[in-house]
């Protein structure tokens, strides 16, 4: 199994930046894709953006103002916010597909954090 840790949530005043932190620990032979999602109250969880072998892709509302990126040797992935909006105010979720080694051999899952707050507001 793959245990996903988020940190560096908090709350910020529009304009403000954050970095949001995700490592990833457990059986892991090889991981696929990381990616982060948001949930906003009374809202559906919605892609942020997602790092693998072909690339970055953004939400159109993140573009220019969020950059993901990896660390491949720790297994860690963060997420730095700039010019921060009331808008994104959500709970972000660290999220990825990997390959895991069990008792009974490897297989392919896809795993989930907890979340970890973020608000935006003066």
């Amino acid at each position: 199994q793959v245990q996903l840790v988020e940190s560096g949530g908090g709350l910020v005043q529009p304009g403000g930046s954050l970095r949001l932190s995700c490592t990833a620990s457990g059986s892991i032979a090889t991981i696929n894709f990381m990616a982060w999602y948001r949930q906003a109250p009374g809202k559906g969880r919605e892609l942020v953006a997602n790092i693998n072998s072909a690339g970055v892709e953004y939400a159109d509302s993140v573009k220019g103002r969020f950059n993901i990126s990896r660390d491949y040797a720790k297994n860690a992935m963060y997420l730095q916010m700039t010019s921060l909006k009331p808008e994104d105010t959500a709970v972000y979720f660290c999220n990825t597909g990997a390959l895991v080694t069990t008792t009974w051999g490897q297989r392919q899952g896809v795993y989930w954090g907890q979340g970890i707050q973020v608000t935006v507001s003066s």
